[in-house]
């Protein structure tokens, strides 16, 4: 299946053999350490930057059919965010993983994205839309 939008990567969520739990990384923009003035510059117009890993929850698909709904409950934690890098976890046995299970998946996808390595998650922005990133 070609996953086009949030409510595409539900649906595959839903059609895998095993359960799934799907891993969200919230990240922000800002300037690299080091940035030039040129960088400095583009970033003011909504350019470049490096995405800092800020928050990140693990969520049944079921929990969060709804873009909408996930934005709105990360607002309760008053963490700014500007991306959602999201992964997915299949279950075993006919179970979705649980919480715990995804703890270390979490923490890899973190260290990924800090090391710029982000071509094996989907990304959305706050409008629930696909976002590529290069």
């Amino acid at each position: 299946m070609n996953i086009e939008s949030y409510s595409d990567l539900i649906q595959a969520a839903a059609m895998q053999d095993e359960p799934q739990r799907l891993l969200f990384v919230f990240a922000k923009a800002e300037l690299p350490n080091g940035y030039t003035d040129t960088q400095k510059n583009n970033f003011e117009q909504g350019q470049g930057g490096a995405l800092a890993p800020v928050l990140c929850v693990d969520k049944l698909p079921d929990e969060v059919s709804d873009f909408a709904n996930l934005v709105s409950e990360s607002k309760t934690t008053g963490v700014d965010w500007d991306i959602a890098f999201v992964s997915a976890l299949g279950g075993r046995g006919g179970f979705p993983p649980n919480s715990d299970e995804a703890t270390q998946p979490l923490k890899m996808m973190m260290e990924k994205i800090q090391g710029g390595m982000i071509a094996d998650f989907l990304t959305f922005d706050k409008a629930g839309e696909l976002v590529a990133l290069y």
